[in-house]
This record gives structure tokens, sequence and C-alpha cells, in this order.
């Protein structure tokens, strides 16, 4: 079992409320030239959750289950909101007729600061848009004693002991459903932080898209970037991997597509190594979206 400073992490009540969806403008321009006007980001999205597909929605970054923000929007608690939360956290629900169920969070996308919450069908369908939650957040500072050179970020001791890890003598071997490399990073690159948010997987190339199978992508897949650093900050590292998690769903805006949140990274080589897993899925780990009990 790896070693972690899990003890001394601490634990954080967060409060949030659903995010309303909006019309960020009337058309908007995607890589093509084309104009399209779809559904974006925000609410509760009842039939789009972990473990669905990223691919073939009819819509521009949909986000899983229950888009969320801080209840308190000044900007320093919104930030707060989004860098607190961290996968695998436990949500409870506060208020109406779902009061006391609980659900996961599953990821985290910048911009909008939006933490993204799975919960149940049958509490999806409860919920409204004046309910609040509360997060019991723990994870930032997470760190691996045994291997200091690897950062983990966004990352919950509760996901982490579920995640397909192998320890080796020199680093961890990882799961992951997807390897590829951080030349089609988009959105979200050169970020001084990967605390907050998300970057994209661009996907306008159909090449690129066939020869790393990314319209298999699933939300929730967790993938490895190669020669990618985000240890501080978002770049371009030969022999660096980092560690991700599928957020939200394609795009077709350029330099856009799924968005990944940071679990694990290293600027060193070789040290966590990618193998790939077709179940390294949180839904598939924690039992819950496409996958609940």
């Amino acid at each position: 079992m790896l070693k972690t400073n899990e003890p001394k992490l601490i634990q954080l009540a967060l409060q949030g409320s659903v995010s309303h969806a909006d019309e960020f403008l009337p058309f908007e321009v995607g890589h093509d030239g084309m104009p399209y006007a779809l559904p974006g980001v925000g609410s509760i999205t009842y039939n789009v959750r972990v473990g669905d597909p990223a691919f073939g929605w009819a819509s521009d970054h949909t986000e899983p289950g229950v888009s969320s923000t801080c209840t308190n929007t000044e900007k320093a608690y919104t930030r707060g909101y989004n860098f607190l939360a961290c996968v695998g956290n436990e949500v409870r629900v506060l208020t109406g007729e779902a009061k006391g169920a609980k659900g996961v969070v599953t990821g985290t996308h910048g911009g909008v600061e939006h933490v993204l919450i799975d919960f149940s069908q049958k509490v999806l369908e409860k919920l409204s848009m004046d309910d609040k939650f509360l997060i019991r957040s723990q994870g930032q500072g997470l760190r691996l004693l045994d291997h200091s050179t690897i950062k983990c970020y966004n990352l919950s001791p509760t996901l982490l002991k579920k995640m397909p890890i192998k320890e080796g003598t020199n680093g961890v071997e990882v799961g992951v459903t997807h390897i590829i490399p951080a030349g089609i990073m988009g959105s979200g690159i050169g970020s001084l932080s990967c605390t907050r948010g998300d970057y994209d997987i661009t996907t306008q190339d159909p090449d690129t898209v066939k020869k790393f199978k990314l319209d298999t992508l699933r939300l929730g897949d967790i993938i490895a970037i190669e020669d990618a650093d985000n240890s501080f900050g978002r770049c371009y590292k030969k022999g660096a991997i980092s560690i991700c998690v599928v957020a939200h769903c394609n795009s077709f805006v350029a330099g856009h597509g799924p968005g990944v949140t940071t679990l694990m990274t290293c600027p060193v080589k070789g040290v966590i190594k990618p193998v790939l897993n077709a179940k390294a899925n949180i839904a598939q780990l924690l039992k819950i979206g496409r996958y609940e009990k």
C-alpha cells in the first residue's frame, strides 16, 4: 500500500449550489468556421454522467451530473471552492427533497469555475436549482511519502486508494484508459496552476482522434499525458508524465475538447509508468455514475 500523509491532511467544509445554465453567445463559431447554437455548461444534466462517452452529444463542453459553484459568488470564494474540492470527495445535499443524500466530486472545470458532482439518478430527479451542497474537502497537499518527485493535485485519499496503482522500486505504475501526447493539449495549457479547473485535449484533427482513440474517451476515464509536466503549472517537458481524469465532454471550438483535471504529475522520466487498463474510470472505481450500485 502506498504510504501517504493522509492523517495530516486538512478537512474543510465547502458550500455550493447548482450553477445555472447560460447562453454564452447567440452563436459560437466552431473550428470549421460554422456557427453552432447548442447547450453548454451548467445546470443539472440528467442524462450525462461519469462513465458515459465524452463524445457524440449535441452539445458543447457538457458537464456530467450537477454543475456547482460556491454559494458566495465573490471571486475569491469561487476560486477557493474550485481549488479545495478534490475528485472523490464526499458531497451531502443540505436542502430540498433530496436533503441528506450523498454524492461525489468528479472533476473541476476552469473558466466557469465549476465543481462537478455525481449523484444517483433518483437524487438527480429530486434536486432543484435552489438546492445547496456541502463538500467535505480533503486532498490538496496529499503526498506519496516514498516518491517525493510525484506531486498529487485535486486527488482525494478516497480515490487514490481505489485507483489501479502498483508500487515499484523507483516509482509507480498507474492504470489508465488512454495514453496521449502533450502536443495535442489545448485550452488551459500554460496555466500557472493545475489546482483549479482543467485543460482540454484538442480534437479538431480526425487522424489524431483516430490514432489515439480519443472518440472512445469516457467521462471519468483516468488518462496519461506524455511529456506533460503539471508540477508548477501546465507545460511541455520531455519525459514527464501527468495523470488526469476526464471531467467534461468534447467541444467543436478550436483548441478545445474533453477537459481533464490533473491528479498526479512527475517531471522525472520513468517514475510514473502508465499501463493501459480499460477499467481505469472513476465511475467504475467508486461505483458511481453509470456504474452506481
